[in-house]
């Protein structure tokens, strides 16, 4: 039996598996990529009696490759946060899903598996930018203050390092940093160790986003602000960390980043106002490759010629 691991490359992706292999350690082909990097068992060539378990990604944009690995015979685990669509009924699959607004996939494992690394999950949820989710669980856990400082900063660090349109635009490439950090049970150890590339991390987020930060917006009302960001990796790598810091600024707004790409068109990010988490998927979702979360959600690849629609749209959902 071979067992493969399906993973967004993002820190609640990277988190999850982390803290399956923690508690049950074993051998597995890594399947990952950029965070928008999501159909990702289209790459999985398994057959009867393997096990694949798939974190982090939606079961709606990966359902046809879902049923023809039941209908081969695979042995499916899924843990997910975004919208899913009819979950299908079949003895091969077990699906842990909930599209709560304050829930991610490393929180859903970290249940699962009834705390047993709950530092990492909280890492996670604090790279998701589920602040609140992040401290009460981490509180309960018995983190100091302190403690989850450090944590919210890896987090952010490790999901900084998703965002790209290819793994050359990372700093480390999703499965060699989860194989980094699955060194570390503790996730403060990984932060203290001057060995790893923690510092690598920290650094470049911090250089991004001070170019970031010298961007104004490109359309701004009282309800909405939209920012446009060159086809650069620096700005690649910061569009959805960005995103966060928005939010987290003016948490009664909604904000769109919109990084222009290499096919002559846009990526966008979108994050729903934090005081009400709610339409990012429904908005992203009227546009092809369009979707995510309630309140965080993403478009691949926007025509140039439909940005004024987008921000048509994106001002009619949070007017």
């Amino acid at each position: 039996m071979t067992t493969f691991d399906v993973f967004n490359g993002d820190a609640d992706g990277i988190c999850a598996l982390l803290q399956l292999r923690l508690a049950n350690p074993l051998e597995s082909i890594l399947v990952t990529g950029v965070k928008r990097d999501i159909r990702l068992l289209q790459r999985v060539n398994a057959v009867a009696g393997d096990r694949v378990n798939v974190l982090d990604v939606s079961l709606a944009q990966n359902r046809d490759d879902v049923l023809r690995l039941l209908d081969a015979g695979v042995e499916l685990f899924y843990v997910d946060h975004h919208m899913a669509g009819e979950i299908p009924d079949h003895p091969g699959l077990d699906a842990i899903i909930d599209t709560a607004p304050d829930v991610c996939t490393s929180l859903l494992v970290d249940h699962y598996l009834s705390g047993r690394f709950t530092p990492w999950a909280v890492t996670a949820a604090f790279g998701d930018n589920l602040v609140t989710a992040a401290e009460t669980i981490g509180r309960r856990a018995g983190l100091s203050q302190a403690q989850l400082e450090r944590l919210r900063v890896l987090g952010t660090c490790v999901n900084y390092n998703g965002y790209g349109e290819t793994v050359n635009d990372l700093h480390v490439a999703p499965d060699a940093l989860f194989r980094s950090l699955l060194a570390y049970p503790n996730p403060e150890d990984f932060i203290a160790d001057p060995r790893s590339c923690y510092t690598q991390l920290h650094d470049g987020y911090n250089e991004d986003m001070a170019r970031a930060h010298a961007i104004r917006p490109d359309y701004e009302t009282d309800v909405i602000a939209v920012y446009i960001l060159p086809d650069q990796a620096w700005a690649r790598r910061v569009s959805g960390v960005f995103g966060n810091a928005l939010a987290n600024a003016d948490p009664a707004r909604a904000h769109a980043v919109v990084t222009a790409n290499r096919q002559g068109g846009y990526q966008v990010s979108v994050r729903a106002p934090l005081l009400n988490k709610m339409g990012a998927d429904v908005l992203c979702s009227q546009f092809p490759s369009g979707g995510g979360r309630r309140g965080a959600a993403g478009i691949n690849h926007l025509p140039i010629d439909r940005y004024t629609d987008f921000v048509a749209a994106f001002q009619a959902r949070y007017k």
